[in-house]
């Protein structure tokens, strides 16, 4: 049976950690933009995971994530632990579109949307209360809004990208 509670806070939860760096991209600019992967190839010659992942964005995700579990009585962990594993299914997309040639910040709809939020669903289930048809529904409703969010952001100016 699917519970509406644990899903609505896990598709919030999502939205924090995955918008967080997209905002403090907004807010600071430039500043604190250091490339996680520090400008480093791979063995292909490519970038890890590109310029466009930073330090600034995991700190930022994981902060807001977890203050955003904080104030729904979740406590600080689950924040953290769902930005993180959020985090590395965003760096897990952005590792194989560099190895696809894709440039940073390229849309790839699907490889962009579901490791960073089937990761910590996955990783967090028991924690948030979900089963797998309501990580199956989670990770939809999340394809879907953010594909549209993202087209919100940009027309208000807070993505470069329209996606």
């Amino acid at each position: 049976m699917t519970a509406v509670a644990p899903i609505l806070q896990s598709i919030l939860l999502l939205t924090l950690a995955n918008g967080a760096p997209v905002l403090a991209k907004k807010l600071f600019g430039s500043r604190f933009a250091m490339a996680l992967d520090g400008g480093v190839l791979f063995l292909d010659g490519r970038p890890v995971f590109g310029a466009s992942k930073t330090v600034r964005g995991i700190v930022s995700s994981v902060f807001v994530t977890a203050i955003g579990t904080s104030a729904l009585g979740l406590g600080l962990k689950l924040g953290a632990w769902v930005a993180i594993v959020s985090m590395a299914g965003d760096l897990f997309s952005s590792f194989l579109k560099r190895r696809m040639n894709l440039p940073p910040s390229s849309q790839a709809i699907g490889l962009d949307q579901v490791p960073e939020s089937l990761f910590p669903l996955m990783a967090c289930r028991e924690l948030l209360g979900l089963n797998y048809a309501d990580i199956f529904l989670t990770v939809a409703i999340f394809f879907v809004g953010e594909l549209a969010i993202s087209r919100v952001l940009y027309a208000f100016r807070v993505r470069d990208q329209p996606y």
